[in-house]
C-alpha cells in the first residue's frame, strides 16, 4: 500500500479518532493544524484542542494559525509539501490556494450522509429531526460549504434514544475506519467520486445556547430529542422553583389511553424511581437524569428523594 504524507487538520474529540489512526498507520503525518488555544472550564484556563493534545503525544509539529489570508500562513503549509490534506471539524475555512497545495487535495469527513446536513452541527440537527439513519461521508472539499464530491459513505442506524455523546463516539470511529479503507487506493477512488445529488440538500446550523430551552407546549417527542440532541452541549434546561433545572435524559411517555382531562403542560403528575413524568403538549416526558443549578447532575431517584415535585410546575416564571 503506498504511504502518503498527510498534513492533518482538526479541532475537537471528533477529530482524534481518525489522528490516531493516520499515526497508527504506514502514512507520515508530517503536521497538525488545529484552533489556537482557547480559555475554557471555570478558571478559563488557556487550553489546548483535543487534537493538538494528541499531536502533542505523538511529538507531531503543531500549526495554530488564526487563518489562511495571508500568503505567508499558505507558503508555511506549502513547505510540509503533504500528498494530502485530511480535514475533520478544524473549524477554519480553507480558500481555493489551500485546497490546491496538496497533490490529492483535500478530503473532509463529514457527520452525515451529504448532502443531508451540509454545515457545523450535523449530528445534533440528525437527532433533532427525528433520522433514524446518519453516517459519515468522505468528501473532495471545494470551495463550497461541503458540497463537493463524495469519495465514500458509511452509514448507520441511530438508536432510539440515543444523545448527541453517543452518536458522536460511534461517527468519530466510524470516520476513522472509513478514511484508512479510503487510502488504500486513494488515486482511484478519486477517480470515482460522485458528484452529490441537488434534492435532499438541508443545512445543520451551528447550536445556540437558547435552542436548549424546553416548551413544555411541544409534543413529548420533539422534547425527547431535544434532550438527546444538546447532551452534552448545550443540556436542554426548564427552571424548577425559578431555579435553572438541566434535563440530561428523558423518554417519551405515550398517553394517548388516558383521561383527556389533564393537567397543564409543564405539571409534573407522577415520581418514582423510575423517573419524574411531566405533562407536555402531546403525551408525557419521563426524565431520569437531571441537574439543578449549582448541583451535580443526578439520577431521577435521587433528586425525589431531595425535592417534592408532585404537582409543581416546570418552565414557570414569576
Amino acid at each position: 500500500m503506498t504511504s502518503y504524507r498527510i498534513v492533518y487538520a482538526g479541532t475537537p474529540e471528533f477529530a482524534v479518532p481518525a489522528l490516531k489512526a493516520l499515526l497508527n498507520s504506514t502514512h507520515k503525518v508530517v503536521a497538525v493544524y488545529t484552533q489556537p488555544d482557547r480559555p475554557a472550564g471555570r478558571g478559563r484556563v488557556l487550553t489546548a484542542s483535543p487534537v493538538k493534545q494528541c499531536a502533542l503525544e505523538y511529538q507531531i509539529p503543531v500549526e495554530q494559525p488564526l487563518n489562511f489570508r495571508s500568503e505567508e500562513a499558505i507558503d508555511h503549509l506549502r513547505q510540509y509539501q503533504p500528498d494530502i490534506m485530511i480535514v475533520a471539524a478544524y473549524g477554519l475555512i480553507l480558500p481555493q490556494p489551500v485546497l490546491d497545495i496538496p497533490r490529492y487535495g483535500c478530503i473532509n469527513i463529514h457527520a452525515s450522509l451529504l448532502p443531508r446536513w451540509r454545515g457545523a452541527a450535523p449530528i445534533q440537527r440528525a437527532i433533532l429531526a427525528g433520522d433514524t439513519h446518519t453516517g459519515i461521508t468522505l468528501m473532495r472539499m471545494e470551495a463550497g460549504l461541503d458540497t463537493g464530491p463524495m469519495l465514500d459513505i458509511a452509514s448507520l442506524e441511530i438508536g432510539k434514544h440515543e444523545s448527541t455523546a453517543e452518536l458522536h463516539d460511534r461517527l468519530s470511529t466510524l470516520g476513522a475506519s472509513t478514511l484508512l479503507q479510503l487510502l488504500t487506493d486513494l488515486p482511484g477512488n478519486l477517480q470515482r467520486a460522485t458528484a452529490q445529488p441537488q434534492q435532499g440538500a438541508t443545512y445543520a446550523k451551528k447550536l445556540m445556547k437558547e435552542e436548549a430551552r424546553i416548551d413544555w407546549q411541544e409534543d413529548a417527542i420533539s422534547i425527547e430529542r431535544k434532550v438527546r440532541a444538546f447532551n452534552p452541549w448545550p443540556v436542554a434546561e426548564t427552571s424548577l422553583s425559578n431555579k435553572q433545572l438541566r434535563i440530561w435524559q428523558a423518554i417519551e411517555i405515550d398517553l394517548s389511553n388516558c383521561s383527556s382531562n389533564k393537567p397543564s403542560a409543564g405539571t409534573i403528575f407522577h415520581t418514582d424511581a423510575h423517573g419524574i413524568q411531566v405533562i407536555c403538549g402531546n403525551n408525557a416526558l419521563n426524565i431520569t437524569r437531571l441537574q439543578l443549578a449549582g448541583r451535580n447532575a443526578m439520577s431521577a431517584a435521587d433528586f425525589i428523594k431531595a425535592y417534592t415535585l408532585t404537582n409543581q410546575v416546570l418552565g414557570q416564571h414569576p
